[in-house]
């Protein structure tokens, strides 16, 4: 589903399709499948908006319990985002019900 949504924005650019909390949201879903952290820089490059918007959008999911930041322990500088483990469940039963009724999802 990530790389349809960027093949879709390098097909009709990226101001007609932006939704910053989707993308991120399943960057972080993909992360957490992989085991791997994110940062908040790299969730905002996922994002695929600018850097400010793309802050908003991070703290506005955390506001709203949707996300979670902590300190890296690796680089007391950087600070980690992840998917609350709630958030996690309903975007991975909202992935599958999606799948089982064959709907296409961009």
């Amino acid at each position: 589903m990530i790389a349809a949504r960027a093949t879709r924005v390098a097909a009709f650019g990226p101001d007609l399709f932006a939704d910053p909390a989707w993308d991120m949201m399943l960057e972080l879903l993909l992360a957490r499948i992989e085991r791997r952290p994110v940062s908040v820089s790299k969730l905002c490059l996922a994002s695929r908006v600018p850097q400010t918007t793309a802050l908003r959008w991070i703290f506005a999911l955390v506001a709203r319990g949707l996300l979670e930041r902590s300190p890296d322990p690796g680089n007391g500088r950087r600070i980690l985002v992840d998917l609350t483990d709630a958030t996690a469940t309903r975007l991975l039963r909202l992935l599958l019900s999606v799948r089982a009724k064959d709907v296409p999802f961009l």
